[in-house]
């Protein structure tokens, strides 16, 4: 519990109405998506960098933890308060869009600002900024940043950290610093603001992102291909892009997952499909959308495709991508809690990947619904738990152990877009070698000598 004179001193810094240690706020903030709890003893909406700024220098000096949260959305514990102290939350205040360079297409923003409220702002100006994680309607391009989010436009377009240009950051005892330029090529110094990216908030808190903007495509168009079976859907995969393909997005839901939202949504999907891949083409000439379609068809039939759809109408676009944006939430039918991993492998791995990964499944008598974004190699893998059984739970991490060392082994990661957290520290040294995890320390060390920015995340 802070001390009441440390409660006072910060609110001369952001005033009273800023800063609340009352019961409700506590709870509010103690939560994220992997339903963990844990409390802060206070929550200090930051006005300004320099708000942030004077904060973080008393706090440094004082010791007192530090843990910064934009929506709450993760899966993976990153902003959750384990150790007490303040959570920064930047929703209140630092949540504008500053500019919208149509010039040079870029987007300079406060971490506060909403993923979709961007999107919109900048196609309303003919621009598109691509990273879509399924949390777009409520997750903040600060959360994005610290956990370097992908999504659904990833397969063509990249992730996160592939359109942060720069960023302006505040340091564990104050100081402000800028990573990065506006400028296309910068090869000038280390490449901070690529360290700060996927940190977690654990060296730095991020005040001001600047991002790049492409042109938004004219056409774009939507198609669903169904298989007998995931090994099937997992060889059309590397195999169609191998052949030329290149789709915005190439989804995959296997007959769980299917059978899920089928149940909870009540949409109409593929009766027996053993899996789907659904996804998007786009381009700025109508015959580029033909092409990509044409070559998709072509190939995903010699790998087995039972029927390949074009959605011709909007609602039947927006059906497919609400299936698709709200199986994760729908594949509770399956237990009361789900181990969400989001394993990543390089994408001629899949088909063996699932096929041991079910296998896995099966050995501990879980059911493992998978789906994901097949199309760069990253699937959401899913062991479903009663969550009330801790004999289960404890099983259900074992699975999850072995599944990570079969990735690790192939070549993959622990994460493709969640980032590592609280839930994945566990499992750190089956992916990074000692001396690796000593340089993370090392760089952590170098950020926030007195450790008090979001402390544990990372293993850190």
């Amino acid at each position: 519990m802070l001390k009441k004179r440390y409660l006072k001193d910060l609110q001369k810094i952001v005033g009273e109405e800023n800063i609340y240690d009352d019961k409700a706020h506590s709870l509010a903030y103690s939560y994220d998506a992997t339903r963990e709890h844990y409390e802060p003893d206070a929550v200090i909406f930051p006005r300004s960098e320099d708000d942030v700024s004077q904060i973080l220098k008393y706090c440094n000096k004082h010791k007192i933890i530090i843990t910064p949260r934009g929506a709450g959305s993760g899966f993976t514990g990153g902003a959750l308060p384990k150790n007490g102290g303040i959570i920064l939350a930047f929703e209140k205040h630092m949540n504008k869009i500053l500019e919208i360079d149509l010039e040079n297409m870029l987007a300079i923003v406060e971490p506060g600002v909403v993923n979709m409220d961007l999107q919109k702002a900048v196609e309303a100006k003919g621009l598109f900024y691509p990273p879509d994680p399924a949390s777009e309607q409520y997750s903040t391009i600060g959360g994005n940043v610290s956990e370097n989010a992908g999504g659904m436009r990833a397969a063509k377009y990249g992730i996160t950290k592939d359109f942060v240009m720069a960023l302006r950051a505040v340091r564990a005892n104050g100081d402000i610093i800028r990573a990065g330029k506006k400028t296309i090529k910068d090869v000038a110094g280390y490449n901070i603001a690529g360290i700060l990216t996927a940190s977690e908030g654990t060296l730095a808190v991020i005040t001001q992102i600047t991002l790049k903007l492409l042109p938004k495509p004219k056409f774009a168009s939507s198609y669903m291909a169904v298989f007998k079976s995931v090994d099937d859907a997992m060889n059309a995969v590397f195999k169609s892009l191998a052949s030329g393909a290149n789709p915005v997005a190439m989804e995959f839901l296997d007959s769980l997952s299917v059978a899920a939202v089928k149940k909870k949504l009540g949409i109409s999907l593929p009766e027996n499909a053993g899996a789907l891949l659904i996804g998007d083409v786009d381009g700025n000439v109508k015959e580029e959308i033909e092409f990509q379609l044409g070559t998709l068809k072509s190939s995903f039939k010699e790998n087995g495709c039972v029927d390949f759809e074009v959605a011709k109408e909007k609602e039947q676009r927006e059906k497919l991508w609400y299936a698709r944006r709200n199986v994760s939430q729908c594949v509770t039918v399956y237990g009361s809690k789900k181990l969400n991993e989001d394993i990543s492998v390089p994408r001629s791995k899949l088909p063996v990947a699932l096929k041991e990964i079910y296998k896995i499944g099966e050995k501990y008598g879980f059911s493992v619904p998978c789906f994901g974004h097949a199309g760069d190699g990253n699937i959401h893998v899913n062991v479903m738990v009663d969550g009330s059984n801790e004999e289960e739970l404890h099983k259900g991490h074992q699975a999850i152990e072995e599944i990570f060392e079969l990735v690790v082994d192939m070549g993959g990661t622990l994460s493709g877009e969640h980032g590592i957290g609280l839930s994945k520290a566990p499992f750190m040294d089956i992916a990074f070698s000692k001396e690796e995890r000593q340089l993370f320390l090392d760089i952590k060390k170098a950020f926030d000598p007195n450790n008090i920015l979001n402390p544990g995340k990372m293993g850190l």
